[in-house]
C-alpha cells in the first residue's frame, strides 16, 4: 500500500479529498439515526453506566443477546470520548473507517490486478453513493465494509506469500482471522467471509494434490487455514460464555431474528411471508409492521394468493391481527397452516424462484430506502426530485453490477479473483433465503464488486510483468 501511495501521489491527493467531500455530504444533509441505532446505543449505555450488556425496557434495564457486542462497544468507545449519545462523532469516525475501506480496495485491487486497476478500484469506492449514504448512518455496514476488505487485502497477501514461497505469511493469516472477528462480531453473517476464505483455501488444496505433474506441500495451507480459524472463532469465545452465564443459553452468534429468549417467535408467519415475499417494498409495507402496527391488506401482490380461498382465509387472518396488532400463538399457527398449503402446492416456487427474485431485488433495486424517496419509484408518482434520485441511483447501482460482471469476465484467469466471486455468490445465495430482501445486505460485497469492476480497467501487460503480487507461476503449485 505504502507503495501505490508513494508512485501515486498526486492522484491520492486528489482523489482522497473528493471521497472525503463525499461522504461528509451525507453526513451534513442525511445523517441518519433510526430504530437499531437507537438500541445499539441504548446498550452501549447501559455496559458503559451499569457494566450490563443489557436493553432498557419500560424502565427495566434487562440483559440481552438480541445483538452481537461490536458495534455497541464501538458506540461505548465513542461515547466515552465525545458524550454519550453523540451521533454526529459516530458518522464522523464511521467516515475515517470507510475512506480506510477505500484504501484496503484499491490494495486488494493492486495485489490481485495491478495500478491501474487500484486507481480505478479507488475511484470506484470513493465515489460509490452508497458507501457513502451508509457511512453517514449509524448501523454496522461501514465497519462490516471495513472489516471485510481488510480479511481480503490480507489473505491476498498470505496467499501471495505463499505462492513465491516466503515464511512471512502467517502474520498476514493471523490478521485476516482477526479481521473477520471483527465482522462476526459486528454482525452474525461476517460468517460468510470465513467460509469463502475457508473453502478457497480447502480448493486450493484440493487442486494442488490432485493436479498431474505437481508438487503440493499442504503444511502452509493447511497452517493458513488454522491461523485464520482460531483467530476468527477465538474472540467469540468470552461472548458465548457470558451467554451461558447470564441468559442460561448456548448462543455463541446473535439469533436468528434478533430476538431475545423472552421474545415470542412468529416462525409460521415468517414462514408464509416467504412464501410471497420477492422484493423491498413489501417489507416496508408489511414484514416491518408485525407485530406492532396495523397491516394493509391491498398491499399483498397477488402472488400471495393461489386461490380465492387463500385470499379469502388472508384477509380474515389480517383483520384479526388488526384487531389488536398482536401476533398470538393460535394467529401464527394459522400463518403457518396457510404456508404449508402453499409450499406443498408449489414448493419450486418457494425453494428456487422466489429466493432468485429476491436475490435480484437486492442487488438491482435503487438503494434509496434511507431517503425519503417512495419505495415504488415504478409508480412515478413520487415527488419530482425523489423521483430523480431514484432513477440516478438506479443507473449507478447497474453501472456498479455491470462492470463487475464485464470485469469476471474480461480478467476470469487473474489469481485470486475467483476467491471474490465465490463470496458474492456465498453470501447472494444466503441473503436469498431471508424473508427481507433489504438492498443493504448486499453492500458488504462491495469489497469484492468494486474490485471485480475495477479488473475492466486491468493492464494485462502489466499484471503478467510482476505487478500483481500473485502472479508467480508457482502459485498454481503451492
Amino acid at each position: 500500500m505504502r507503495q501505490l501511495l508513494r508512485d501515486n501521489r498526486g492522484f491520492f491527493l486528489l482523489a482522497t479529498p473528493a471521497a472525503l467531500a463525499l461522504r461528509l455530504f451525507f453526513v451534513w444533509r442525511f445523517p441518519a439515526v433510526v430504530d437499531d441505532s437507537r438500541l445499539y446505543a441504548n446498550i452501549a449505555r447501559n455496559w458503559m453506566q451499569h457494566g450490563v450488556y443489557a436493553i432498557t425496557n419500560s424502565g427495566r434495564i434487562m440483559p440481552t443477546f438480541s445483538r452481537l457486542p461490536g458495534y455497541p462497544a464501538f458506540l461505548a468507545a465513542i461515547f466515552y470520548g465525545f458524550g454519550i449519545g453523540n451521533f454526529r462523532a459516530v458518522l464522523l469516525i464511521q467516515v475515517l473507517f470507510d475512506l480506510g475501506a477505500c484504501f484496503l480496495i484499491a490494495d486488494l485491487a493492486r495485489r490481485l490486478l495491478c495500478t491501474r486497476a487500484a486507481k480505478a478500484a479507488f475511484l470506484l469506492a470513493g465515489l460509490c453513493p452508497f458507501l457513502a449514504n451508509y457511512a453517514a448512518t449509524a448501523l454496522t455496514e461501514s465497519l462490516e465494509i471495513f472489516f471485510t476488505a481488510l480479511a481480503f487485502d490480507l489473505a491476498a497477501a498470505g496467499l501471495a506469500a505463499m505462492g513465491s514461497g516466503r515464511r512471512d505469511g502467517f502474520g498476514a493469516w493471523l490478521g485476516c482471522g482477526l479481521a473477520i472477528a471483527g465482522a462476526i462480531l459486528l454482525r452474525p453473517d461476517g460468517g460468510i467471509v470465513l467460509l469463502a476464505i475457508a473453502g478457497y483455501l480447502l480448493w486450493i488444496l484440493v487442486r494442488g494434490m490432485t493436479k498431474s505433474g505437481t508438487t503440493c506441500n499442504p503444511a502452509p495451507i493447511l497452517l493458513a487455514g488454522i491461523l485464520v480459524l482460531v483467530a476468527a472463532l477465538a474472540p467469540l469465545i468470552p461472548w458465548t460464555l457470558r451467554n451461558l452465564r447470564t441468559m442460561h443459553r448456548f448462543q455463541p452468534l446473535a439469533p436468528r431474528y434478533a430476538n431475545d429468549s423472552d421474545e415470542p417467535l412468529m416462525p409460521g408467519f415468517n414462514r408464509w411471508v416467504k412464501t410471497w415475499m420477492a422484493e423491498y417494498v413489501s417489507v416496508e409495507d408489511i414484514y416491518w409492521n408485525v407485530p406492532g402496527d396495523e397491516i394493509d391488506f391491498s398491499k399483498l401482490p397477488n402472488r400471495a394468493f393461489d386461490t380465492p380461498q387463500q385470499r379469502a382465509e388472508t384477509s380474515e387472518l389480517f383483520a384479526q391481527y388488526n384487531r389488536d396488532h398482536d401476533m398470538s400463538g393460535e394467529l401464527d399457527a394459522r400463518f403457518a397452516t396457510l404456508a404449508a398449503q402453499r409450499v406443498r402446492a408449489a414448493p419450486l416456487r418457494y425453494y428456487a424462484w422466489l429466493p432468485a427474485l429476491r436475490i435480484a431485488d437486492m442487488w438491482l433495486r435503487p438503494r434509496t430506502e434511507l431517503f425519503p424517496s417512495d419505495p415504488r419509484w415504478w409508480e412515478f408518482n413520487d415527488d419530482p426530485r425523489w423521483l430523480a434520485v431514484s432513477l440516478a441511483f438506479g443507473v449507478v447501482n447497474l453501472t456498479y453490477v455491470g462492470l463487475a460482471l464485464a470485469g469476471t469476465v474480461r480478467a476470469r484467469h487473474a489469481p485470486l479473483l475467483g476467491l471474490l466471486v465465490f463470496f458474492v455468490l456465498l453470501r447472494s445465495v444466503f441473503l436469498g433465503t431471508m424473508e427481507n430482501p433489504e438492498p443493504r445486505y448486499t453492500l458488504e460485497c462491495f469489497p469484492a464488486i468494486v474490485v471485480l469492476a475495477s479488473a475492466v480497467f486491468w493492464c494485462r501487460s502489466e499484471g503478467t510483468s510482476g505487478s500483481s503480487e500473485i502472479s508467480d507461476p508457482r502459485y498454481s503449485n503451492v
